[in-house]
């Protein structure tokens, strides 16, 4: 008699499924675990809906730029379903570190639509509801698709704030479900650049994120967004939708059935008086003020440009660690780079009243080169950082009108 073997292999249970019965019972044990995988997501009624809900931007610098969730809501079996694609979590692993290198993961979450509503009304956001044209079938592939993206398996995803976001999912999870039966021109009323996008909405309600955006973006950021790029915003999500069309049978409507304000938020009055343009023209100002006293006397001291240089050059690394050490995709080809000229730390450190190195001179030269070459970056800032020129712009004229009465030291 042959030994048993010590493993069954492939090939033999194969085989022994070729009996009868055991051909019959596995037949009824894959069907069983088919139609149970199936049956997890429940069946809407006839009455359900299914609807985009856009939430107006916020105070926050994450929410400065509105919000888009799907909203599944069946009133028979009591489904309220919001759909939310920006949810991040603090208790992630190097939380700072991975938000900062843009490896931060985002996830779907799933909580009932009024039960979030007070809390977008008490931020003063405006939420509009507006309800598809679906059909039953259609109502029914969209929630499939978005329980099925919530799976614990499927619900992560690496957040890009241009490229797919909690706006940019709410097009790709309609088109899995409703396929070529959508008509989808994305938003076509402006054309302009992604940074253009930015400013739109934070140049003068939140002028220093807006700097502080644009400092940190790159030649990417220029590019122009198509008509479905655009629509990483989420009011221009919705522009787009009332634009789009589906085929429902053998009839083409609107995609958007109707409409309605679930909130209107109260205009928002005022705004900060110190903004970077104000703050900058001040300082530069203030600057020329000091070089002409300071040239005037003929008094030799670096301490205020070392404390500047510093600060620049600090920019200057910080736009070299969002370059080369992060994943946001839009960090690159930074041209600040050549006004935050990164080695002024430490460079700037090996000046003094009494001495100057040899090389020095040629920094200068070398960055004099840098903030001309800059000045054809003028407009990314909106004009903001022509200040910032100026104030570098003549430091370098009096650290190198000072240097030339220093001993050199090599």
């Amino acid at each position: 008699m042959k030994p048993y073997p010590n493993k069954i292999t492939g090939t033999m249970f194969l085989k022994a499924l070729l009996t009868p019965k055991l051909a019959a019972l596995f037949f009824v044990l894959t069907f069983f675990s088919i139609t149970t995988t199936f049956a997890q997501f429940r069946t809407l009624s006839p009455q359900a809906k299914a609807s985009l809900v856009t939430i107006g931007p916020g105070d926050e610098l994450y929410s400065g730029f509105g919000h888009s969730v799907l909203w599944i809501y069946d009133p028979v079996s009591g489904l309220d379903n919001a759909y939310n694609y920006g949810t991040f979590s603090f208790a992630e692993g190097n939380f700072y570190v991975k938000f900062l290198r843009g490896t931060l993961p985002y996830t779907l979450s799933v909580a009932p639509l009024m039960q979030q509503t007070p809390y977008w009304q008490a931020e003063n956001r405006s939420i509009k509801e507006q309800i598809l044209n679906l059909s039953p079938s259609q109502k029914q592939k969209l929630y499939d698709v978005l329980e099925t993206n919530y799976l614990p398996q499927n619900r992560k995803y690496q957040y890009k704030f241009f490229y797919d976001n909690c706006s940019t999912r709410m097009v790709d999870v309609l088109k899995a479900a409703v396929g070529d039966s959508l008509q989808f021109p994305g938003y076509t009323k402006d054309t302009l650049s992604f940074r253009q996008w930015i400013d739109r909405y934070a140049y003068k309600q939140k002028p220093w994120s807006d700097f502080g955006m644009d400092l940190a973006i790159g030649a990417p950021s220029d590019d122009i967004a198509t008509p479905a790029q655009a629509t990483f915003l989420p009011d221009n999500l919705s522009s787009a939708f009332d634009d789009s069309k589906i085929k429902v049978g053998n009839q083409t409507l609107p995609l958007v059935a109707s409409t309605r304000d679930l909130f209107v938020a109260a205009p928002v009055v005022g705004s900060d008086w110190l903004t970077p343009k104000v703050f900058f023209w001040a300082l530069a100002l203030l600057v020329l003020a000091y070089t002409y006293y300071q040239t005037k006397k003929e008094l030799i001291n670096f301490t205020f440009d070392k404390i500047l240089f510093t600060i620049v050059g600090l920019v200057g690394w910080l736009i070299l660690a969002l370059w080369f050490g992060t994943n946001h995709g839009v960090t690159t080809w930074n041209y600040d780079i050549l006004w935050a000229f990164p080695l002024w730390l430490p460079l700037i450190w090996y000046i003094s009243k009494d001495k100057k190195p040899v090389w020095f001179q040629f920094v200068l030269i070398l960055y004099a080169v840098l903030v001309m070459a800059a000045t054809a970056n003028l407009a990314k800032h909106n004009l903001v950082v022509i200040p910032i020129l100026l104030l570098i712009i003549t430091r370098i004229y009096y650290i190198n009108n000072s240097l030339s009465k220093i001993p050199q030291k090599g």
